[in-house]
């Protein structure tokens, strides 16, 4: 009888327990749309006024078209195929010059933030060329490279190359002390001590450089596709200036905008997924 109690309590604390795991889990959803709800709240009443204020006649169709419109103009673009193309030439443009620049980025900050001697041969060189605009060297890209898309993945690569630099750096030099008395106690080797302490205790910065890079990339191809070219979202743009299409130039800003919102997005499920080990990530 005491063994068959027993069973019946087990079973009782489980159906119990398996009760409360789904009653978190449908509150957690419930807390995430909720969330999801007030997120859009913003976006959604500011549409509303732009769009009455827009059929009202309030303000200049020139200046400012209806968010109706803007959508009807993305759909004609998306269906003549025009949209797609310019922003293929785009992505492929962003992404070489941040794999270069963010490259050359990581490998520099990771030999400055390791070596004080290399710190102090490259850092003031490199501090003092991250503070020169992009639209102050682009006379120089043209005169040097022309008006390919060589120059164009240079440019986008010298924008990524500075936030993963200043991070990577950072990030090496912010380990805490106390973890190479850990490491001496353990007897750790030097590529020990790298590998397994320097570059995870540096990671979280090295992450947020790498979604710095990436909007810098971005920024950089907008630059870069002001120099003479005929293709891409920047061109898409610019061409719509010129004769007026406010509301063309309306949806280049909006791809813009989601794009780059989609690549920080990617970022940060890599964050999510590699920094799970660290308390105090989840804030």
């Amino acid at each position: 009888m005491s063994n068959q109690a027993e069973g019946l309590t087990a079973t009782h604390v489980a159906i119990r327990s398996e009760a409360i795991t789904k009653k978190q889990k449908r509150f957690r959803i419930s807390e995430k749309a909720i969330m999801a709800v007030k997120g859009m709240l913003l976006p959604a009443v500011t549409l509303v006024i732009w769009q009455l204020a827009g059929m009202l006649g309030l303000v200049s169709k020139t200046m400012l078209p209806t968010p109706v419109e803007i959508a009807q103009s993305a759909v004609e673009l998306v269906v003549s195929g025009e949209l797609f193309g310019h922003l293929q030439v785009s992505i492929t443009r962003a992404a070489l010059g941040f794999v270069v620049g963010g490259a050359i980025g990581l490998l520099t900050g990771l030999a400055v933030g390791f070596s004080s001697r290399v710190e102090q041969t490259l850092d003031p060189s490199v501090q003092m060329l991250r503070t020169i605009p992009h639209l102050a060297v682009i006379p120089l890209f043209i005169l040097w490279f022309g008006f390919g898309e060589f120059s164009k993945v240079l440019l986008i690569a010298k924008g990524a190359f500075f936030p993963l630099y200043v991070n990577t750096f950072l990030g090496i030099r912010s380990v805490d002390s106390k973890l190479f008395d850990v490491a001496r106690v353990l007897q750790f080797s030097r590529w020990k001590q790298i590998t397994q302490l320097v570059l995870p205790a540096a990671l979280p910065n090295i992450l947020l450089g790498v979604r710095l890079s990436l909007g810098a990339a971005w920024l950089g191809l907008v630059v870069a596709e002001l120099m003479g070219s005929s293709e891409g979202v920047g061109y898409l743009i610019m061409d719509a200036r010129q004769f007026s299409q406010t509301s063309i130039v309306f949806v280049g800003i909006i791809i813009f905008a989601i794009v780059g919102k989609a690549t920080d997005s990617l970022v940060r499920y890599f964050e999510k997924k590699w920094l799970r080990w660290r308390d105090s990530y989840s804030g």
